[in-house]
This record gives C-alpha cells, structure tokens and sequence, in this order.
C-alpha cells in the first residue's frame, strides 16, 4: 500500500507520500522550499536552486524523484518529491531561521510512523491533534473522526467487493456525493474556494453528517443487495447517496437554511468567510 497524505508544520501543509514497500516518507520539495523561504513563488526558488546544485555538481538533486501529489487545481500531477535524508541534505543549502525545526518536525513525522505501524490507533491520535492545531472544535473533530469510520467501512466493503482501482474509488465517492449535494466533489470544493485542501476538512458539522449518512446508506444497501464491482455499487451509491439528499431537503425545508455551506477553514481573507467553531 502507498498512502498519500498531508502533514502540518507550523500550521502549513507539507503534502507527503508513504512508500511502505520502501518504508520512508516522501515530502514535496516545493511545500518545503515555500515554508522555509516564505517566497511567494517556491517554484521558482527551487528552479534557481536546482542550477546552482548542478554548478556546484551537488548529488542531492540526483536523488529527486517525480510522483503524482494533489496540485491546486485539484489534479494528480507530477512534482519533485524527497525522501528524509535528501531533504536533510537538501535543506542545508537553504539559508532559512526554520530550518532546524524542520530537521527536528522531519525526525517526529518518522518517528510517528513507525509508532502509527506497531499501533494504528495513534494514527487517529495524530489527527486529532493536527485538527486541534488548527482550531477545530472537540464537536467538530469527534463528527469529522465519525463519519471517517464509515467512510473506512464503506471503502472496505468495496475493495472486498472487486473495486480495485484509485479512480474507481473516486468514480463512487463522486456519485454519492453528486447525489446527496446537487455538486460533484469539485464543484463543491470549488464553491468552498479549496485547491489542493481536503474538502471533508473543510465541511460544516450538518455536511459532515449527511455526508456520513450517504455513505452509511450506500454501505449498508450494497451489502443487502450483494452488490459487486463498480457498476453495482454506483447504483447503490445513488441509492443512498439519495436518501441524504431527501433528508437535506426536509431540514432545508423545515429550518430555511441551506445544508450545502460555501463556508471553510482556510485563514481569514477578504475573499472568504471562516467557519464557526
């Protein structure tokens, strides 16, 4: 298994990259390069670095690989990516105050890791307590770790029922969402003003809860049906992904307030209103 996540340092997102058969971490050189140097244009910085290691005939930037991460636009895309030890190296030919809490935060995410492997419940810990740093409310976070569980439970059921593939997962997340919304998963993070962020971590508690409910619903009308591989499980998507959207609609209708929020957690702007906590 390789598992694409994001880590937090000093409240900023590091996107990152599990390579269990190697067992080690990859980290995105340019999330690194912008947090370190604060420029406004990262890339450019890593550009402008990568011609004076190859002057200086450095091997760290031999020892760069490409893997797909998450770009703004929401897309897998190709990035230069960095195991520990050359982002150690790397980080030396940075003149940045934050370069030694990095080495240390670097050594931290390993050492978790490896805690995370011998107890995967810690794994649960550690994101509680990044919510935390980013001011989530305890109600907030207890639903969010909820309707991750059944999200894990419907996500099981799938794989144990022949789908496979990591757009094929995509392929059922969008369809019950659309459902239950009105929006597909872009649209939505689109109408939350989101790029590269992660659109559950950005959902209201009532989005949280309907979300969870359309899954729930999907989980257990495939496991009734018997439902295999993705064609039978997108229609007992839209099946349960409708039972939310007619629940939405009932408290839409009784309250008069819209469960669909354009609402999120990103740092106050002029351009975006936060959530309440």
């Amino acid at each position: 298994m390789q598992e694409n996540t994001v880590k937090i340092f000093d409240q900023k997102q590091v996107r990152s990259h599990w390579d269990e058969e190697k067992e080690q971490w990859f980290f995105s050189v340019i999330d690194v390069i912008e947090i370190l140097t604060g420029s406004s244009i990262p890339k450019r910085y890593w550009s402008d670095l990568k011609k004076k290691l190859t002057k200086e005939g450095s091997q760290v930037y031999d020892k760069i690989v490409r893997l797909k991460m998450q770009a703004e636009d929401g897309k897998m895309r190709e990035t230069d990516v960095a195991d520990t030890e050359t982002l150690l190296r790397l980080i030396q030919s940075i003149p940045s105050p934050k370069a030694e809490p990095f080495k240390q935060w670097l050594a931290k995410v390993g050492y978790e890791r490896m805690q995370e492997i011998t107890d995967p419940e810690q794994s649960l810990d550690r994101a509680r307590e990044n919510w935390q740093k980013l001011g989530r409310s305890e109600k907030w976070i207890q639903q969010r770790m909820s309707g991750q569980e059944t999200r894990n439970k419907l996500t099981d059921y799938w794989k144990e029922s022949g789908v496979e593939k990591k757009d094929e997962f995509a392929l059922l997340t969008n369809i019950i969402h659309q459902e239950w919304t009105g929006l597909n998963v872009k649209q939505h993070k689109n109408l939350k003003g989101l790029k590269t962020q992660n659109l559950r971590d950005h959902m209201s508690e009532a989005e949280l809860i309907f979300t969870a409910l359309a899954e729930l619903s999907t989980r257990q009308i495939a496991e009734v049906e018997e439902a295999k591989g993705v064609k039978q499980n997108a229609i007992a998507g839209k099946k349960g992904g409708k039972i939310a959207k007619d629940a939405r609609l009932a408290l839409e209708q009784r309250t008069g307030k819209k469960v669909i929020s354009p609402e999120n957690f990103l740092p106050p702007t002029p351009s975006n209103k936060k959530l309440d906590k």
